[in-house]
């Protein structure tokens, strides 16, 4: 059975795992070091971990015993495909908007 998937928005939408991509915006961390930040338990964090990896919000490279987490370009992309097709969409209606304004002003 394979493991469903969560899209990007499922992964940011929980307030623990923003809060890690936030840690991590300012520097790799260990799991251990990323769970002293949480009053949840050592597995749940690596639920949240594991959830974000599989999204490529984070990457994950052993380090001796430690394993360091740090964040990854991919799943921002996707965010920011989504944010950039709205932005033209408004652009364009704001564009309009503006051509019928000129004209009711020229008339």
């Amino acid at each position: 059975m394979r493991a469903q998937t969560l899209d990007v928005f499922q992964v940011i939408a929980d307030p623990s795992r923003r809060h890690m991509m936030r840690l991590l915006s300012k520097d790799s961390m260990t799991i251990n070091s990323l769970a002293e930040n949480f009053d949840m338990s050592r597995p749940a964090v690596s639920k949240h971990i594991k959830i974000m990896y599989s999204a490529g919000f984070i990457s994950i490279k052993d380090i001796g015993r430690e394993r360091y987490c740090t964040l990854k370009q991919e799943g921002f992309n996707q965010l920011q495909d989504f944010i950039n097709y709205f932005d033209k969409f408004w652009l364009g209606k704001l564009k309009k908007l503006e051509t019928v304004l000129d004209n009711k002003s020229k008339k």
